[in-house]
């Protein structure tokens, strides 16, 4: 049930935002998300409507029109071991395309069960 947003800067080719997602979701699922879990979006936009820092508060290389912002909203309840293990999980495949980890930030949302309908209006957890 994670909702997975994927900021960048335009322009951004279509391979590009399918290998960040994708690697995204492989990381998910090997936590445990089901394979058939997908509900992510790109906001793709330009340098003046998305703005950061080249290094706060400690990037080893200066970020630049390739930094991606990840937000993963997922329910409540996952430790930091498996945050931690998601990360490691992520910037290895992220590496292994050819991404460079410090323009890679990545934020955890948590929400508690009852708050998700995935249609129907159905609380299926509360």
């Amino acid at each position: 049930m994670p909702l997975v947003t994927l900021t960048v800067r335009r322009p951004k080719t279509a391979a590009f935002k399918d290998t960040v997602l994708d690697s995204i979701h492989a990381a998910l699922v090997a936590t445990g998300v089901p394979q058939d879990d997908v509900f992510q979006r790109v906001l793709e936009l330009d340098a003046e409507d998305f703005r950061f820092h080249a290094r706060y508060p400690d990037a080893a290389t200066d970020r630049d029109d390739n930094f991606i912002l990840i937000e993963i909203l997922w329910s409540a309840g996952r430790s930091v071991k498996v945050k931690k293990a998601l990360l490691a999980d992520l910037m290895q495949k992220l590496q292994a395309q050819g991404f460079n980890p410090e323009n890679v930030m990545l934020v955890f949302k948590e929400t508690s069960w009852e708050n998700w309908s995935f249609s129907g209006g159905r609380l299926l957890h509360a």
